[in-house]
């Protein structure tokens, strides 16, 4: 891994779950990291740079003043329910977004750039498990915008050669995610609570939950490759393969955390698929790429992240 040493890269999203994950750990890789954000921050290893994703030229300019070689564009609303309430503002971020980040590397010196993806990009008719040679077929809010992310992404490779690649991971998961609304860190913070956990669908609904420390070790396998393989332009899924039922996600939560109580089943109605996961044999075989962790084992450090981090903010 030293080939971070001293690379000079560019985060979008540095402050979300994901994106603050990945630069901690290209940090620890020894990285020079700029990183997008919307108000002040201090840490003294980090060169924030203020803006928003509709700031091309403050982007155009943080790529060139700091000599940017690899751009990770995790930026993104990521929440289903809130670009479903506010398509406009996932348009603009999801979209437009993407496409001032991906003009302003065309117009710089960038190397590699990655595009944090999503399965969503099939939409809800796709039969799974999904590959990455399938149409990209978003029909709802927040679908159609990671459809055109990735379109708009390919369209910068097959035009202007661009070297970017697209990362689609499962649903990621693991300590430091604060949005409460998503199953898992609720279900934890429902249990902590002696509280029983609210399942809004019927339960039966299944996805692809994977562990945020194969996440992120998964973008940066795609960026190392992209300096010695032609892969630019392809898009590659990271999965354990085996989705799991909400009701199953929860009744290991509970178990896990030597709890009995029962959940809530609102059995609210959803226009969400009822399976959806991805197939990683691409990884697999091009990039060489394993996972360290499974479910089980990525959900035990989450729950001991989760339990420290309650301990800490108690009241």
């Amino acid at each position: 891994m030293q080939s971070w040493l001293n690379k000079n890269v560019f985060v979008t999203g540095s402050t979300g779950f994901v994106g603050s994950h990945l630069v901690q750990e290209l940090l620890r890789l020894g990285a020079n990291v700029t990183a997008l954000v919307r108000k002040p921050l201090l840490h003294d290893k980090i060169n924030y740079v203020m803006g928003s994703l509709g700031d091309f030229q403050i982007i155009k300019k943080a790529l060139e003043d700091n000599e940017i070689d690899t751009v990770f564009h995790m930026a993104a609303l990521a929440v289903v329910g809130e670009a479903h309430l506010n398509p406009i503002t996932a348009f603009e971020t999801n979209i437009r977004g993407t496409w001032n980040v991906l003009e302003a590397c065309r117009q710089t010196s960038v190397k590699r750039v990655i595009v944090t993806s999503s399965e969503k990009v099939y939409g809800d008719r796709a039969n799974p498990p999904y590959v990455e040679s399938m149409p990209l077929a978003g029909r709802h809010p927040y679908d159609v915008s990671k459809s055109c992310a990735d379109l708009i992404a390919a369209a910068y490779f097959h035009t202007y050669k661009l070297p970017v690649c697209m990362v689609r991971c499962g649903n990621l998961f693991g300590g430091g995610d604060l949005n409460f609304t998503r199953l898992i860190p609720e279900t934890i913070q429902s249990l902590s609570k002696n509280q029983a956990p609210v399942i809004r669908g019927d339960g039966i609904s299944a996805r692809d939950f994977f562990y945020i420390e194969d996440g992120i070790r998964a973008h940066l396998l795609v960026a190392e490759k992209m300096e010695s393989s032609p892969i630019a332009g392809e898009a590659f899924h990271f999965s354990y393969e085996s989705p799991r039922t909400v009701l199953e996600v929860v009744d290991k939560i509970t178990k896990l955390m030597k709890n009995d109580l029962m959940p809530i089943i609102q059995n609210q109605t959803s226009h969400e698929p009822s399976i959806q996961y991805l197939c990683a044999q691409k990884a697999r075989d091009v990039l060489g790429w394993k996972p360290l962790y499974d479910f089980e084992s990525g959900l035990i450090k989450t729950i001991q992240w989760y339990h420290r981090y309650f301990e800490d903010h108690v009241g």
